[in-house]
């Protein structure tokens, strides 16, 4: 009876993002690939999880030459990605709705001989219908929230037998690990998290060097906003500049959603002038205006994906977008691995134990609100010394928690190899 609904949602989102236009039929459980039982399927729902996944595939490969990759997405910007990870040989399809009779067609397609499911996409009929057709589940770089517990918790004659049906989870840390044990979980330990070893974009990072040379103002960044904090900071930076006026610094807004790129212009347009966008910028990127047709500084507007390390890189310092609303935050460690230190807001539950380390370890630093953050952000852009000991700092916390990749893929290893002894009796 949802169908007419969901196809009409997919045709109105297609209309900014096209891919969610395309493939319509794989979400019900219609797939036209040749069905065997040597897929190593990952599940990765969008483009963070995606990019996740890609960490640990690379080690998967090494460990499997020649392993066949099933890759699910849930979004246009996560499938998007995922094609950068196929290779001959390889399938890609929507992850199908969490109905019975589409998940049960999803199993007839691929029968795969392992599911690893990124993070937190954890749907009730997946699992059941997962163990019907023997198909392990393995929750990896799994996270759970307080406030994701707590929702699932409303439904527990739901939930918990969703969570007590995967085969195992590797936690990222040891809260996420309570907090998965509580919804009935097999947690299999305390993994760490995938995202530390990745490695951010060399190219991407020496052009932003690049870039900077250019520039006599220090840049700073609203990284990945989300919608609301976009008027906050517009707000809090003209307070800042009428109680500051002799403060001169380069703004970079990067929205989160990149389909929200011309909304933010236009927002920034009728209240702060002219904005330069990302997709404008020659090879010697953007430039300072004069004091006299730019008096506190430009305003750049990152409109591009899969960039985010050159627009760390670029930034001086970056305001955690997400922490500002009640949202949770995003993802504080590629920017640590740039050696871009961060500002936060009040809402990190997302990533909790990541926030509070890297405040422990001088990588990132908590405000209370948006006004906080403008100022906190300025004085440390200002100050050279300061800016410099808070890069080192981010730099070094990121590298002191690597090694998850590895850790996880043993585990994979150990669930493959236990379900080959389990065929062979």
């Amino acid at each position: 009876m949802a169908q007419p609904f969901l196809r009409q949602k997919l045709r109105r989102r297609s209309k900014a993002e096209p891919l969610y236009g395309q493939f319509i039929e794989e979400r019900f459980g219609q797939y036209t690939h040749a069905a065997h039982e040597e897929w190593i399927w990952i599940h990765a729902v969008s483009l963070g999880e995606t990019r996740t996944a890609g960490i640990l595939l690379k080690t998967l490969r090494q460990t499997y030459p020649g392993m066949k990759l099933l890759l699910t997405n849930g979004t246009a910007t996560g499938r998007d990605e995922g094609q950068k990870l196929l290779q001959p040989g390889d399938v890609q399809v929507w992850q199908p709705w969490d109905s019975a009779k589409a998940v049960q067609l999803f199993f007839k397609a691929f029968k795969p001989k392992i599911g690893l499911i990124m993070e937190t996409e954890v749907w009730p009929n997946l699992v059941h219908v997962a163990s019907q057709f023997n198909v392990p589940l393995v929750l990896v770089n799994a996270r759970m929230s307080e406030k994701s517990m707590n929702q699932a918790m409303r439904w527990p004659s739901l939930m918990c037998p969703a969570f007590k049906g995967l085969s195992a989870v590797l936690a990222q840390t040891q809260s996420d690990a309570e907090r998965l044990t509580h919804l009935s979980a097999h947690v299999s330990g305390v993994f760490g998290n995938l995202k530390f070893d990745a490695k951010p974009d060399e190219p991407q990072m020496r052009l932003a060097q690049h870039w900077r040379s250019f520039l006599q103002r220090p840049v700073l960044m609203l990284a990945s906003s989300r919608e609301g904090e976009e008027a906050q900071w517009l707000q809090a930076w003209q307070n800042y500049c009428q109680k500051n006026p002799q403060v001169q610094v380069n703004w970079l807004i990067v929205p989160r959603h990149p389909q929200r790129v011309t909304e933010v212009e236009a927002l920034i347009q009728s209240k702060a002038g002219q904005v330069s966008r990302r997709s404008t910028w020659g090879p010697d990127g953007p430039r300072d205006a004069s004091p006299t047709d730019a008096a506190q500084g430009e305003i750049f507007l990152g409109d591009s994906l899969g960039e985010m390390a050159l627009y760390y890189s670029f930034a001086n310092v970056a305001l955690l977008g997400g922490s500002f609303e009640k949202l949770g935050g995003q993802n504080l460690i590629e920017a640590a691995a740039c050696g871009c230190p961060i500002v936060m807001g009040p809402h990190t539950f997302n990533f909790a134990d990541a926030a509070l380390a890297a405040e422990d370890s001088g990588a990132a630093l908590r405000v209370a609100n948006m006004e906080a953050a403008v100022e906190a952000a300025c004085n440390l852009a200002l100050s050279s010394e300061q800016q410099a000991d808070a890069a080192n700092k981010a730099k070094q916390f990121a590298l002191s928690h690597g090694g998850a990749t590895q850790r996880t893929a043993m585990a994979v290893q150990d669930c493959l190899s236990a379900l080959k002894d389990s065929k062979a009796h």
